[in-house]
């Protein structure tokens, strides 16, 4: 897996040697080549290199996490497993999958959001010697701004 990919600039002779080493990677080797990135193929790795890497790939376009898939709840599944990773003392586990909704809303299910908000709030745990995070606290990060975007409250204007 190739993350970043939108960061990858074949108009420069680095970008230029990376994108046909990747070319040449994917007819040689029996793998599967997942390039990930935001908005992969408005970048020029696919509109300079276009032909020769595009015509090797086949886009699958992720939006948010979904709070809920069928009977599964795919969002509170990746909040539980990063609170399983929070070294913080006096945190309860099972605190922050209960606030999956605000999480969701707050974040518009992006998953890079949400886990800055929540390293953010173990940061800010830390820092006040509370060693936990509270939903008061989360409500005091401010987050990226398209996050932030999204979550601001639309008001109607007369």
């Amino acid at each position: 897996m190739i993350d970043e990919i939108h960061c990858l600039n074949p108009r420069t002779t680095t970008g230029a040697q990376t994108a046909d080493l990747l070319k040449d990677l994917s007819e040689r080797l029996p793998a599967t080549f997942v390039y990930a990135g935001i908005n992969v193929t408005d970048t020029p790795l696919f509109s300079v290199r276009g032909a020769q890497l595009a015509g090797r790939a086949t886009l699958v376009d992720c939006g948010p996490l979904p709070a809920r898939h069928g009977t599964r709840h795919p969002f509170r599944d990746v909040i539980t497993d990063i609170e399983t990773h929070l070294d913080l003392q006096q945190h309860k586990p099972g605190t922050l999958p209960r606030h999956t909704q605000y999480l969701h809303q707050r974040t518009a299910g992006r998953i890079g959001s949400l886990t800055r908000l929540i390293r953010q709030a173990a940061i800010t745990a830390i820092s006040d010697g509370t060693e936990r995070i509270t939903k008061t606290t989360l409500d005091t990060i401010r987050l990226d701004h398209l996050a932030e975007t999204q979550h601001r409250p639309h008001t109607r204007t007369r």
